[in-house]
């Protein structure tokens, strides 16, 4: 089988499903998946919160523009895919520089006493606590419903979606890129890469520079808080130093040592010592110890030198267009860069702001 198309899309996370959403209604499109489901990886593994002041200036410029079209979903939800949550922000002596770098240039951030933050938070130990804040709009992102909504639109607009298809060999040829895989070949004169931590070795096998995409596991464990307590609307609590944050979720407890530990991109599974650590971290700022993990997972984070998503067309290959390096941002971004890939992939006058697409510009990681 050889199926053409005006755009190949490779990666079925919410950046590829993303893209083929906002391309379909204007061109053919075809996404090709390397696992049976999408969003197996990095996007059903995401802590699913959106946080304004999460990440540098470009960061957050995307977060501003996303969150509009995440409050009102049009065409892809029937209502918000935000429920209130808040995300606190704590730091101990040893911690205030990070806490007031976090807080240069945020917006909707209020400070708060100890005592506040242990009303908002009840486990905490209030003679840990040197300086308090919270963002109050941050909010809990609906994961599935986002990406499922994306998905429905680009098939409503006839996209094509392929799973159990991994990109065998890739080439340029005659004007077009060729990828072969187990389910088939696919023609098309751009290449999306959207392959989250695989993006570079996407790009190898299409004999692209790399952009130094560097995969970092994140992992995760549910447990259970003590008894007598309703954390139904309890904030998101990090430490400033990001060396732990713990979410509700479902009343449960979900932890996360904030790890960021350098892998080869693989179906990521938990290093137990990473998230022990973690967990110990977690149990010195709370008045509660764990004696039981119910689950624990990790993912991969995706990084680029510079922290800031790669979004634009390579300079050394025609069609070639990078949408990778999304690191931990890559849900709450999602609205925002779907969008941008459409526009400069169709020619479009981008809706973003240009020092933000020049920031994006995949040519500031080239390695010439």
């Amino acid at each position: 089988m050889i199926l053409r198309s005006e755009f190949l899309i490779i990666g079925g996370g919410i950046a590829g499903a993303g893209a083929a959403a906002r391309l379909a209604p204007d061109a053919s499109v075809t996404l090709l998946e390397m696992e049976d489901a999408l969003g197996r990886h990095a996007t059903g593994r995401s802590a699913a919160i959106f946080i304004r002041n999460y990440g540098n200036a470009t960061l957050r410029a995307l977060n501003a523009a996303s969150e509009p079209i995440l409050e009102t979903p049009e065409g892809l939800s029937g209502h918000s895919l935000l429920t209130p949550r808040g995300e606190m922000l704590i730091a101990t002596e040893e911690e205030l520089g990070a806490f007031q770098a976090y807080l240069d240039g945020a917006d909707g951030m209020d400070l708060l006493t100890a005592e506040e933050a242990v009303t908002l938070f009840p486990l905490l130990k209030k003679d840990r606590i040197a300086a308090a804040a919270i963002e109050r709009a941050a909010r809990d992102i609906d994961v599935d419903r986002l990406l499922q909504g994306f998905v429905r639109l680009a098939r409503q607009h006839g996209a094509k979606i392929v799973t159990r298809a991994p990109a065998e060999t890739i080439r340029w040829a005659q004007g077009a890129w060729r990828v072969e895989t187990p389910a088939g070949s696919f023609v098309a004169p751009v290449l999306i890469n959207a392959a989250g931590a695989w993006a570079d070795v996407i790009a190898a096998r299409a004999r692209i520079q790399g952009i130094g995409l560097q995969p970092m596991r994140r992992s995760a464990a549910i447990v259970a808080p003590p008894d007598g307590f309703d954390i139904t609307s309890w904030p998101l609590v990090a430490s400033a130093s990001e060396s732990w944050y713990v979410k509700p979720d479902a009343g449960k407890f979900m932890v996360s040592p904030a790890d960021e530990d350098p892998v080869e991109p693989h179906d990521a599974w938990v290093d137990d010592m990473a998230l022990a650590e973690g967990l110990h971290r977690f149990e010195q700022a709370v008045k509660m110890q764990i004696t039981r993990v119910e689950h624990s997972w990790a993912g991969l984070r995706s990084f680029v030198r510079d922290r800031t998503p790669a979004v634009g067309f390579a300079p050394d290959g025609d069609g070639f267009f990078w949408l990778a390096g999304q690191g931990g941002y890559g849900v709450q971004t999602a609205p925002a860069l779907s969008q941008l890939t459409a526009d400069l992939c169709l020619g479009r006058k981008p809706e973003l702001a240009q020092e933000v697409v020049q920031a994006l510009d995949p040519s500031r990681l080239s390695q010439n």
